[in-house]
């Protein structure tokens, strides 16, 4: 897949969710679940999307393409576990990180950068990364890595993705059909795309300028 594909994804996910939707039925379900799940779940694939593919599906859910409840309870799930899992695989391989043994799929800098953010906001930070992309994926890996209880974690864990997927999905259900917003969609992931971006170039443009 090349990157003008990717963008094309990205920028159009309206039209291949529901082009999925209509394709496949009631196992759009199960895609939108494994999609989260992995953003969520596994640190090599922080590229799926995530803010903008909760929104897209909360408009979908206006009409008789998804159901909203149905939707809500199965990306809250996935969100919970894909962050239940990566907290372990975390856990699991502090070790070898602290051993300084290389380990192939992580990028040192998005470590790097989720490690900064757990030392300015805390065990928040898990709730906070939820609206972050890329820091979403590596907070709970470095929360398991850094050895934080897992219960204060999982309290975290539900918080942040009941507010996620409800927030973003519910956005989309009430907003997603307004006449403007539906007439400019494509603009309007892609503003949902650069928003959610922001904070996390804030904060390198941040340091780079302390070190500077």
């Amino acid at each position: 897949m090349d990157l003008s594909t990717i963008i094309d994804f990205f920028v159009h996910l309206d039209h291949h969710l529901a082009t999925v939707a209509n394709q496949y039925g009631t196992w759009t379900y199960l895609i939108l679940f494994l999609i989260v799940f992995c953003e969520t779940g596994l640190v090599v694939t922080p590229f799926l999307p995530g803010d903008s593919l909760l929104f897209v599906v909360g408009a979908l859910c206006t009409g008789t393409t998804l159901n909203l409840g149905l939707s809500l309870f199965l990306l809250s799930t996935a969100a919970i576990l894909g962050d239940t899992l990566n907290y372990f695989i975390g856990h699991k391989l502090a070790p070898k990180i602290f051993r300084n043994e290389k380990i192939k799929f992580l990028n040192p800098a998005h470590l790097k950068r989720t490690e900064d953010f757990f030392q300015k906001y805390g065990g928040k930070t898990i709730i906070i990364a939820r609206f972050v992309p890329i820091v979403r994926t590596f907070a709970p890996f470095v929360a398991g890595m850094g050895n934080m209880a897992y219960l204060r974690f999982l309290s975290y864990n539900v918080i942040g993705a009941l507010l996620w997927v409800f927030l973003l999905t519910l956005a989309g259900y009430f907003f997603g059909k307004i006449p403007i917003v539906e007439k400019n969609f494509s603009k309007v992931i892609l503003l949902i795309i650069v928003i959610s971006i922001l904070p996390a170039v804030i904060e390198v443009w941040r340091h780079k300028r302390s070190k500077a």
